[in-house]
């Protein structure tokens, strides 16, 4: 897993009004754009691609309020 690949698919899903090469891995994502339906698509992309499933634990503006903190969640569940 690599932060390359979660831009990537922020890139597809996110429906940003900014580039994500824009956004630091620490920037505010709904701040750039992201919608709570752009997150829904966004989460169901990186479910599919890393083969893993968010609980409802982790359905929260704070899991995808970054690159980063996407990146936590998604290795937290690849463990």
């Amino acid at each position: 897993m690599s932060v390359e690949k979660v831009r990537e698919i922020l890139s597809q899903h996110g429906r940003l009004s900014i580039s994500v090469e824009q956004i630091t891995n620490d920037g505010d994502l709904y701040k750039a754009g992201l919608t709570s339906l752009a997150t829904v698509g966004l989460m169901l992309a990186l479910e599919d691609h890393f083969n893993v499933e968010f609980p409802d634990s982790l359905l929260s503006r704070k899991t995808f309020g970054s690159i980063e903190s996407i990146l936590d969640a998604v290795r937290q569940l690849t463990k």
